[in-house]
């Protein structure tokens, strides 16, 4: 690892950051703006899950009788371990969400960008998530994924009673926000978000300087992120290898059965949910359409981030699909900023997956929750790795589901953070098409010309 001579040693950084420099990436800059390489802290969660699963079957199959490896390594080290780092997750749910939201919609309510183009990119961004994260909490009623992993040792949870979805609607309005805030009401403190965001829009200058302290703000609340997920192998490590020393292979075979159906959503979601609504919408033909997408899929993939793909998004739906720039240029940001879907499917499969893990029956008051939930969090939820997990945190907590039960479903999260911001892309360039076709903005000529490129790309 290079550093320049002004920067510090990793010698003279405190020890959980010298356990991961090899996770920053090289750079000339000083340590305090190095990046973390995702790619590598990914490597490393894995590597932990592995480990843990290793270390905990050894437990379980050979040192389950002797007393002190119970006592102070299961019930000890990896226990604290564990609920420190489910609590450092929980720590960032509230200022995350509250701080991302008024960054978002601030942005996105910009007076000079409202209008038919804003209002139907809104719309039709919300449609989807609605319909992702539906799709995703029938599918784990269906399936049941979580059905038969239960803990080993059955330990009956005081899960609290549920409010009516009456009284739901009702409490999403705060008498004091500060109370929705000490005691991590997510929806009182994401309808009081949304407000100050749409206020600081709204208030000219004032709302100006007001918005760039948010931004500010977040841009330090995404710091702390990356530092809170630095922590993740750790974590992963003791909260599997905690599970593995205590409960049979059921609860993998589950883990399993969440990863394939997680994939089978996204997959179904992005190839029919998408395919309707560009057919309905503009008669267009859905084959075209994401024939000439490989390439920005690919790169979402390999990123694993909405906001890092944006350049070639913009650039594959102006110059292959034909959409005017006045539109693109402001769709394309926009669904990297609020268009969720591949994050809320998952959020909606793992809500039910942990909660069938637990035992827990979760009421319609509970689901309609969750789905409103989903929804609203997209609007600021911040295209980073490790925020979809810390907004999961949230979900639960609403709904009465512990929140450790994440730590089932984060070994396995970088595959489908790649493939969820596949599936996040693919909406924003569906959106993109429709609302300019409907806005006469849209070249169908470009969009269908196929045998022209063929043989462009022969001559050439």
């Amino acid at each position: 690892m290079y550093l320049p001579r002004e920067a510090p040693r990793c010698d003279s950084v405190p020890i959980l950051v010298l356990a991961y420099c090899p996770l920053f990436r090289k750079s000339s800059q000083p340590m305090s703006d190095l990046a973390f390489d995702h790619k590598k802290l990914s490597n490393w969660i894995l590597l932990a899950m592995l480990l843990g699963l290793v270390v905990g079957t050894i437990i379980n199959i050979f040192l389950s009788d002797m007393v002190w490896v119970q006592t102070f390594v299961v019930d000890g080290v990896l226990a604290v371990v564990g609920e420190v780092f489910v609590r450092f997750l929980s720590m960032l749910v509230v200022p995350l969400v509250f701080v991302s939201l008024i960054t978002g919609v601030s942005s996105l309510s910009d007076p000079s960008k409202l209008g038919r183009v804003g209002g139907k990119s809104v719309a039709l961004y919300m449609l989807t998530t609605g319909v992702a994260i539906s799709l995703a909490l029938a599918a784990s009623v269906i399936v049941q994924p979580g059905v038969g992993a239960n803990p080993g040792s059955v330990v009956e949870r005081e899960i609290s009673a549920q409010p009516s979805f009456k009284q739901v609607l009702i409490d999403m309005v705060p008498r004091n926000p500060v109370e929705a805030m000490a005691n991590g009401d997510m929806l009182p403190i994401i309808v009081f978000a949304i407000l100050i965001g749409l206020s600081i829009a709204l208030s000219g200058r004032a709302g100006a300087n007001v918005g760039q302290f948010f931004a500010d703000f977040n841009a330090v609340i995404m710091r702390l992120v990356g530092f809170v997920m630095l922590l993740a192998p750790y974590g992963v490590f003791a909260l599997i290898a905690g599970l593995a020393a205590t409960t049979g292979l059921s609860t993998f075979e589950g883990l399993i059965k969440y990863v394939v159906l997680v994939l089978v959503v996204l997959v179904l979601h992005a190839t029919i949910t998408y395919s309707l609504l560009l057919k309905l919408l503009t008669g267009l033909s859905p084959r075209i359409f994401f024939s000439k997408l490989r390439g920005v899929l690919a790169f979402a993939f390999s990123t694993a981030s909405s906001g890092a793909t944006i350049p070639v998004t913009l650039k594959t739906v102006e110059q292959r699909l034909g959409a005017d720039n006045k539109v693109a240029s402001f769709t394309v940001p926009l669904g990297a900023t609020i268009n969720m879907d591949g994050t809320a499917i998952m959020q909606g499969i793992a809500a039910g997956f942990i909660a069938q893990y637990y035992g827990v029956d979760l009421s319609i008051g509970q689901y309609l929750m969750i789905v409103l939930m989903v929804i609203m969090a997209s609007v600021g939820a911040a295209g980073v790795p490790g925020v979809g997990l810390i907004l999961l945190a949230g979900v639960l907590s609403a709904v009465g589901l512990p929140a450790e039960g994440i730590g089932l479903i984060l070994g396995v999260d970088r595959l489908l953070d790649m493939t969820r911001t596949a599936v996040n892309v693919t909406g924003d360039a569906m959106v993109t098409t429709v609302v300019a076709y409907t806005e006469d903005e849209l070249d169908t000529d470009v969009f269908n010309e196929t045998s022209q490129e063929s043989s462009a790309a022969a001559a050439s």
